[in-house]
């Protein structure tokens, strides 16, 4: 069998180098894939009990297998021990603890032990080939790539990237655009993602960041930093919008990016099948940004809402069509472009909303403050719109209004209060009339009210409360407003307070709260006796030059 092995030495090597080579990968690790294919072999034929090495020789090919064992005064593992005396025919100055080793003839690979071998081979190979993979594109995710289409499966393109493959999934492809095998592709690398199958390459051409790619290669500027995309939306294939905003006050950042008789923003519009850009000037006063992303509409007047997050836009009647777009695409991707959401009304639809709010306010302050008319009416012009208001203002600036005095301020401070203890005491009784204990009122920033709303949705414990997650208890809801861009967009339900504009601070601070009786009852942790056991070294994996456990085999 020695002269099988030797006339296999070159054709051993030829392998791994060959594999090496076609799969880029290091040669060491399809030597020691063939280390373990012929180990496992040697297992199969002498036993699998036993502990047996092989080495393959990168340079000359030679076959070294052995057994490893360790000398014992008592043989209990007859596979893995000899004594002292089988120890010290194997190697002379053998002694009790040392791991030497059994020289063992080379096998005969049979067919089903060299199917074997082939696999586990293959196998080796291939884990590698996919660990290079992913070490090569972990870092690329926001890049440009080019491929080409090689399948096209349920919708979802297969792109040979080259030394690997992604894929452009249905959600991430451009609307009516028609791929077909053999076609170059661009996109960009979304994220790269180890998974048990190999990495897998996610691209995407319908992602904003795709089109920002492609103008900061049109764009020169914006490769050299003069220029920035501070924003962007897509309605992939259709329409999309870019802020852009200039740190040379030379150069015209809108200008530059439609380029020489509009040459720049025509290749990225044709690259991205004729999906319509506005370029937009980004500014970082919000009214105004909001302004400009509503183009080509006329605005007359925004109005912002700081602790929803949300924008109200007046615009003329004749305009109101055009500021939606079709379906409430320019209102979308305008609300997209600057990160808030954005009800537009008319000037009548502002006017009817205001006269509205004026009289809900004026009635609730005669309710409930027990004033006439007038009064009412003269706070809300004041700009007083809840009870919490008129309770807690400075009384001087109460005593400011005109026609109030210090005395008439003083009385409607304690009328509020009262108000506000009345309602304090109504929201008790209705929060104990729906089982919610009262351990739920110590936690801070829960009012009365907030934990009549936590009833009603079935949260009656600290358990049902520290079960939630922060998103769940405080996320704003957004409203579904006609001409507001969640038209398009599923229902957003919110969180089961996020009408009390709690912030994420907060909100962690009621959970936690909720959740520190979970933690009252662990036992503390018992010292262990003695000191932390260490772990010992196992057995040499092969035997080293200079050691017990090297001897030549052929000796």
């Amino acid at each position: 069998m020695a002269t099988a092995i030797s006339a296999n030495k070159a054709e051993l090597l030829a392998i791994a180098n060959s594999v090496a080579s076609e799969k880029m990968i290091d040669k060491g690790i399809v030597i020691e894939a063939i280390e373990e294919a012929i180990q496992r072999a040697a297992r199969a034929r002498y036993g699998a009990e036993n502990d047996i090495r092989a080495k393959l020789d990168p340079q000359t090919g030679d076959l070294r297998l052995w057994r490893v064992v360790e000398v014992v005064e008592q043989v209990d593992d007859y596979f893995k021990q000899v004594d002292l005396a089988a120890g010290q025919k194997l190697q002379k100055d053998a002694k009790v603890g040392d791991f030497i080793v059994d020289p063992l003839p080379a096998v005969d690979l049979g067919r089903i032990d060299a199917q074997s071998a082939k696999q586990v081979i293959f196998q080796k190979v291939r884990e590698a080939d996919r660990e290079r993979q992913y070490e090569e594109y972990k870092d690329r995710a926001g890049e440009i790539i080019t491929g080409v289409v090689k399948s096209v499966e349920f919708g979802h393109i297969v792109v040979n990237l080259g030394r690997a493959e992604g894929v452009i999934r249905r959600d991430q492809q451009i609307p009516r655009e028609l791929m077909r095998v053999g076609d170059r592709v661009r996109a960009i690398i979304l994220s790269v993602r180890r998974e048990n199958r190999g990495p897998q390459i996610f691209l995407s051409r319908a992602h904003p960041d795709f089109m920002k790619k492609l103008f900061a290669q049109e764009v020169p500027e914006i490769y050299d930093g003069i220029i920035e995309i501070k924003a962007a939306a897509r309605d992939p294939g259709s329409r999309a919008k870019i802020g852009v905003i200039s740190y040379d006050g030379s150069i015209d950042p809108v200008g530059a990016c439609v380029g020489m008789k509009g040459s720049r923003v025509q290749a990225v519009v044709q690259e991205m099948q004729g999906e319509k850009i506005d370029i937009i000037p980004w500014s970082e006063d919000t009214a105004t940004f909001v302004v400009n992303a509503l183009q080509p509409a006329t605005v007359q007047r925004v109005v912002i809402d700081e602790d929803d997050g949300r924008i109200e836009v007046v615009v003329p009647d004749d305009q109101l069509s055009l500021a939606i777009g079709r379906r409430g695409q320019n209102v979308r991707l305008a609300s997209q472009l600057t990160g808030k959401q954005i009800d537009i009304m008319t000037e009548a639809d502002a006017s009817e909303k205001r006269q509205r709010e004026f009289v809900e306010r004026s009635t609730m302050f005669q309710e409930e403050l027990d004033v006439d008319e007038t009064l009412a009416q003269l706070l809300v012009a004041e700009g007083f719109g809840e009870l919490e208001e008129v309770a807690y203002v400075p009384v001087e600036e109460l005593a400011g209004i005109e026609g109030f005095d210090e005395e008439l301020a003083e009385e409607l401070q304690s009328r509020a209060t009262e108000a506000l203890e009345r309602r304090e005491e109504a929201a008790r009784a209705e929060r104990r009339e729906l089982g919610v204990e009262d351990a739920l009122a110590d936690i801070p920033h829960l009012t009365e009210a907030m934990l009549v709303t936590l009833g009603k949705a079935g949260i009656k414990t600290l358990d049902d409360l520290a079960d939630l997650a922060t998103d769940e208890l405080i996320a704003k809801k957004r409203s579904e407003n006609r001409r507001g861009p969640s038209r398009d967009r599923a229902e957003d339900k919110g969180g089961v307070l996020g009408e009390y504009g709690l912030s994420e601070e907060q909100g962690n601070e009621i959970i936690m709260a909720a959740r520190a009786h979970w933690f009252d009852d662990e036992p503390a942790a018992e010292p262990q006796d003695g000191p932390a056991a260490e772990p010992q070294d196992g057995p040499a994996a092969e035997p080293q030059d200079g050691e017990a456990a090297d001897a030549d085999p052929a000796q």
